[in-house]
């Protein structure tokens, strides 16, 4: 096994200060990043911490003071793992089996400003993470501060999290190294007769083997009509001879989630079928020829679209070239015909070339980071079509 590769702790210190300049320049007198299980980024962005059945939240003033806000069970939990020193208990963030804890004496929104140096009440609260934002946490801080100005601050988090420090990008290389080694050997294994979460079995071996913490993202093997699905899940199906099955396996490093996607088939495939495939490996390489700083996003997606139309499948689209990746394997920005900003470098994004037909469809995919004169892949090349033979 390699040496670890993760975030060290100066990075989030950084971080912080990052985001009371920005928190500064928008006139805020706090932000408020929240997260959950499911999508952990924003808080653990600052603090290190993954919540678990709780949630999460990061108070961080103008000044740079920074607060971890979590739920009664984590407390303990997020003063072993977090890297904020200031931390508060909050009914808020408590699990969704809401218990009541009649005995606890939980912090309050008020409390937690007070000690970041935070007074008055007509406050302007910035809330970024709106999406995982929940009403209970809304509420408590309409409660505490009912004079206040609550305001979206978005915007903050995409602007931090787009550009991604070395540290960032050696953790996404790591956990695109451990997915291949996941991918080659699901590629070796796969039989027909064997199911497919049997072999995300095989592919979750792998990765914590080789240094995972976890799954970058709920990892699918699904074959034939399944592959039609953008976004999907492993079954019980029996995968059999003749069938396509889409490959998209990926491993979390310190938190950060990439993924490498492609098509495979259990037998020859028929013209019709290889058509498909070899269309969207030219979508896909068209993509990566594209990607170079100083681009505007949306001349890379109009272009990726005209390539479609140009090749006569146009019906077969579904989304743009790309989207971001970092902690969560689809982050901000996404590359869409509407997107007006300019790639710049050390951004990261997966390469995502998804067609879809009636009756399968098939996903190339893998990572690249922006730099000046063209984009640098993450992992090794993909591009190979397997044909397995039994």
């Amino acid at each position: 096994m390699t040496a670890r590769v993760y975030i060290p702790d100066h990075e989030y210190k950084e971080r912080i200060q990052r985001a009371a300049k920005l928190v500064a320049e928008r006139g805020l007198d706090v932000m408020i990043v929240n997260s959950n299980e499911a999508d952990y980024a924003n808080a653990r962005y600052f603090s290190g911490f993954w919540p678990l059945f709780e949630r999460a939240g990061v108070a961080i003033t103008p000044a740079g003071d920074a607060a971890l806000m979590v739920g009664p069970e984590s407390s303990v939990y997020a003063r072993d793992f977090g890297k904020i020193d200031k931390q508060f208990t909050l009914m808020e963030y408590r699990e969704s089996a809401n218990p009541s804890y009649p005995e606890l004496k939980p912090n309050t929104y008020r409390e937690v400003f007070k000690a970041l140096g935070i007074t008055g009440s007509k406050l302007k609260i910035g809330v970024a993470s709106l999406l995982d934002t929940s009403v209970v946490m809304m509420e408590g801080l309409k409660n505490n501060f009912p004079e206040a100005e609550i305001v979206g601050a978005d915007e903050i988090m995409v602007a931090l999290r787009s550009i991604k420090s070395e540290n960032e990008i050696a953790c996404m290389r790591e956990g695109f190294r451990i997915t291949e080694l996941a991918t080659q050997e699901v590629i070796r294994t796969i039989r027909p007769g064997v199911t497919e979460t049997q072999m995300v079995g095989v592919a979750q071996r792998v990765i914590y083997e080789n240094g995972a913490e976890y799954e970058g993202l709920p990892m699918y093997i699904f074959s034939e009509k399944s592959t039609r699905h953008a976004i999907s899940r492993s079954s019980h199906r029996v995968i059999n001879k003749g069938d396509i099955v889409q490959l998209n396996l990926s491993a979390k490093v310190d938190g950060y989630s990439p993924s490498i996607g492609m098509p495979i088939s259990l037998g020859k495939l028929t013209p019709e079928r290889r058509a498909v495939i070899e269309f969207g490996l030219k979508a896909h390489e068209w993509t990566q020829a594209n990607l170079k700083a100083g681009v505007l996003a949306s001349e890379v997606a109009k272009g990726f679209l005209q390539f479609f139309k140009d090749n006569g499948y146009e019906k077969n689209y579904l989304y743009g070239p790309c989207h971001g990746t970092g902690m969560i394997e689809v982050e901000a920005p996404w590359m869409e015909t509407s997107s007006n900003y300019l790639l710049e470098p050390n951004m990261t994004f997966q390469i995502d070339t998804f067609v879809t037909t009636d009756t399968f469809g098939i996903r190339w995919e893998k990572g690249a980071v922006i730099r000046e004169g063209g984009c640098e892949l993450l992992c090794n090349p993909i591009g190979t079509i397997h044909e397995l033979e039994f």
